[in-house]
């Protein structure tokens, strides 16, 4: 479907750049309210950056015309907007039709550290063309990413292995993988990490939104993206029109919490996994209980400890199994599928290595518009700056205290718990900047999650909402994968297209039933050579 622009000019009135100016909250005992978006300086401190004139061109050669690209200029510290400035790199595709115009439209992939830059890309395609008429379509990458001045630690790859089973004999050598990553990345950008943080993108969204002169923005967010935009409302609740959170993130629960619900939610779906299979033992031969294909998966563990499995060159052990289960079980038959093929691997016979992707990592990921020159461990060192400097006070200093939670939580959820809840590198972290933000607002929104989500669990979904005071749920009852829009479900789009043409809620929580064609195991709306930014249904098992 072609994609046409129109030009549209914005100006920039007085009034959006001191709203602007008083944009930045500041670091006080009450910083979570939306009461602290008070500036951090004198009132116009942010009136030079609100003023800036986007450059627009085409963002490259490869790409649609009217998808156009700029840089702007933002703080790197919103308490001292004089000081040192970084990039954040920005695009857009204009609406279609500017006579019906109804403002921007910003997204985010989720992460954190994922490139955002390409989403208008990805959002044309998959919106509806009356959608697409009501909105110029915005991306950015956030800041310390890809093209926005990329930060890195200087990892290697090894160092970037990050989710490790706990093991008494290893625990130590964990520990310090955990300590010296934590150094690195205070050695390489010790003095740009602890401001890389979900409060400091809100404020650069804010930021944005005056320098495309809006009063308000709309936004699409996935996974990580739903904190940043839950963030946002909390911060700039006046400046938020229509937004849509879909696969959802606990606020309370950033960030400790929502890697251990990894863990959490995994043991609901194993369950439900061996229900499926023992229904059709006939055909797949894993046992004829839940409880006897309970055992056969126990039993390949075991095996695969003792003796690894080789698939395509790759060694898989028990705790691979394990850790690859995590995710696959979220589709029972995808699941089953892959683990009927990892037995026949076991026993040395031919097999389906397609079937495999959970056990040996091996998925394809578009590359397609990737940021030359982005230091090869920039997704890491994005991610840890957010994870730890969000919220420093969910980390504890004390590493036995992993060792404890790691034994503890492999006893209550034996397929991830361990993994979920050992050393990390937050540990050796530096303290907040500034204290988590506490979401609790009335702003309209419309949160949408699956019922069987690898990612973000059905109840994380389920407190956001509860958080946000003013927004309606779709849930998807049966629905599997990791983002829900757009899935070809009549009943899930159509929800969340009808609030962003009217802004309108549904007048109540919605339930949808999952389709055939709707989980993400079965969906067509995505291409193999995905640009960065693309909302998938499945993403990296170890971010959000």
């Amino acid at each position: 479907m072609p994609l046409l622009a129109v030009s549209i000019t914005a100006t920039l009135s007085p009034a959006l750049v001191t709203s602007t100016a008083t944009a930045a909250p500041a670091a006080s005992p009450s910083a979570s309210s939306p009461s602290s978006a008070s500036p951090y300086a004198g009132k116009g401190a942010l009136d030079r950056y609100a003023k800036q004139k986007p450059r627009w061109k085409r963002c490259e050669a490869a790409a649609p015309a009217e998808f156009q690209c700029a840089t702007i200029k933002v703080p790197l510290d919103y308490r001292a907007p004089g000081g040192e400035r970084i990039d954040l790199a920005i695009s857009r595709i204009k609406t279609t039709a500017p006579g019906k115009r109804h403002g921007v439209l910003l997204s985010n992939p989720g992460g954190p550290g994922g490139e955002g830059l390409y989403m208008p890309l990805s959002m044309a395609e998959s919106m509806p063309a009356s959608a697409r008429r009501k909105y110029d379509l915005v991306g950015f990458d956030p800041r310390g990413v890809g093209r926005s001045s990329p930060v890195s630690c200087g990892l290697e790859p090894e160092e970037e292995d990050w989710l490790r089973p706990y093991k008494e004999e290893t625990f130590d050598d964990d520990v310090a993988w955990a300590r010296t990553f934590a150094d690195k990345c205070e050695e390489k950008a010790g003095d740009v990490l602890p401001h890389i943080t979900t409060r400091n993108t809100a404020r650069d969204m804010d930021l944005l939104r005056a320098v495309l002169g809006e009063k308000k923005i709309s936004y699409v967010g996935y996974s990580y993206g739903t904190y940043l935009g839950a963030v946002y409302t909390q911060l700039f609740p006046r400046r938020a029109d229509r937004f849509v959170l879909d696969s959802a993130v606990d606020p309370e629960r950033a960030w400790r919490g929502m890697i251990q619900w990894w863990a959490e939610g995994a043991e609901p779906a194993f369950d439900r996994w061996t229900e499926w299979a023992a229904a059709r033992s006939q055909r797949y031969g894993l046992g004829d209980t839940p409880k006897k294909v309970e055992g056969t998966f126990w039993d390949l563990v075991a095996r695969a400890g003792e003796e690894p499995i080789e698939l395509d060159g790759q060694l898989v052990t028990g705790d691979d199994i394990r850790s690859g289960m995590r995710g696959a079980v979220f589709s029972p038959q995808s699941a089953t599928e892959a683990f009927v093929e990892l037995r026949k691997a076991a026993d040395g016979k031919p097999v389906a290595t397609e079937k495999l992707k959970a056990f040996t990592g091996s998925e394809e990921r578009g590359t397609a518009g990737a940021a030359v020159g982005t230091p090869a461990d920039n997704v890491s060192a994005s991610f840890w700056a957010v994870v730890c400097g969000d919220n420093s006070a969910a980390w504890s200093r004390d590493p036995e205290s992993y060792r404890r939670d790691a034994i503890a939580d492999k006893g209550r959820y034996p397929i991830f718990g361990d993994f979920a809840s050992s050393i990390k590198p937050c540990a050796f972290w530096d303290r907040s900047v500034e204290r988590a933000t506490e979401v609790n607002n009335k702003v309209t929104s419309l949160v949408v999650q699956n019922e069987w989500d690898s990612q973000t669990p059905l109840p994380s979904g389920q407190a956001l909402h509860r958080q946000l005071k003013g927004s309606t749920m779709v849930t998807v009852l049966g629905g599997e994968g990791h983002g829900v829009y757009p899935s070809g479900n009549a009943c899930t789009d159509g929800a969340v297209n009808r609030y962003l043409l009217t802004g309108k809620l549904p007048a109540k929580d919605v339930t949808c039933k999952a389709t055939a064609g709707s989980n993400g195991q079965a969906r067509q709306n995505q291409k193999e050579d995905v640009l960065p930014g693309s909302p998938l249904p499945d993403r990296a098992p170890d971010r959000f």
